[in-house]
C-alpha cells in the first residue's frame, strides 16, 4: 500500500501552497481526498500523478477550465485519447501564436515611441514635458 500524505506534505513535495490543493478541490480538478478520523485530507499517489499532470499542463500555458477539460476526457482510469491532446495542444498553440503577433506588434509601437522620446530629448532639454502620448491620441 502506498503512503498517504497529509496536505502540508503534498503541497511541499510538489512545491505548491496548500489553498492550492483546496482550490483544485473546489473547482473539481482533484477529488475530494480521504480523510483521517480527524478530518484531514489525505492523498496517495493516483492524486500525487493527478497533481503532476496539472502541473505540468500549467506550465505548458494551459488554463486550468482547459486542464479540467482534458481531465474529464481521462476520468474513469482510461487513457487520456491522443487525438484529443492532439486538438486542444493545437488550439492552444495558435493562441500562443496570436499572442505572440500581437506582443511583435506592441513591440514595434513601443520602439517607435522610444524613438521620438530619444529624439525629443536630444533636440530638447531632458526635463521638458513629453507630449509623445498626447501626440498618440490627437492622431491615432
Amino acid at each position: 500500500m502506498t503512503e498517504l500524505l497529509r496536505v502540508g506534505q503534498v503541497a511541499e513535495k510538489l512545491g505548491i501552497s496548500p489553498q492550492t490543493l483546496y482550490f483544485y478541490e473546489r473547482l473539481g480538478l482533484i477529488p475530494k481526498p480521504r480523510r483521517t478520523e480527524g478530518g484531514y485530507r489525505l492523498y496517495g499517489e493516483p492524486e500525487l500523478e493527478r497533481l503532476a499532470f496539472i502541473a505540468r499542463a500549467k506550465a505548458l500555458g494551459l488554463t486550468l477550465a482547459e486542464i479540467k477539460e482534458l481531465l474529464l476526457l481521462q476520468e474513469n482510469g482510461q487513457a487520456l485519447p491522443c487525438w484529443q491532446v492532439y486538438v486542444k495542444l493545437t488550439e492552444k498553440l495558435r493562441q500562443i501564436d496570436k499572442s505572440i503577433a500581437h506582443l511583435q506588434e506592441l513591440k514595434g509601437e513601443l520602439s517607435t515611441l522610444i524613438e521620438q522620446c530619444q529624439q525629443k530629448f536630444s533636440e530638447q532639454e531632458k526635463s521638458s514635458s513629453c507630449t509623445i502620448f498626447q501626440q498618440q491620441l490627437d492622431n491615432p
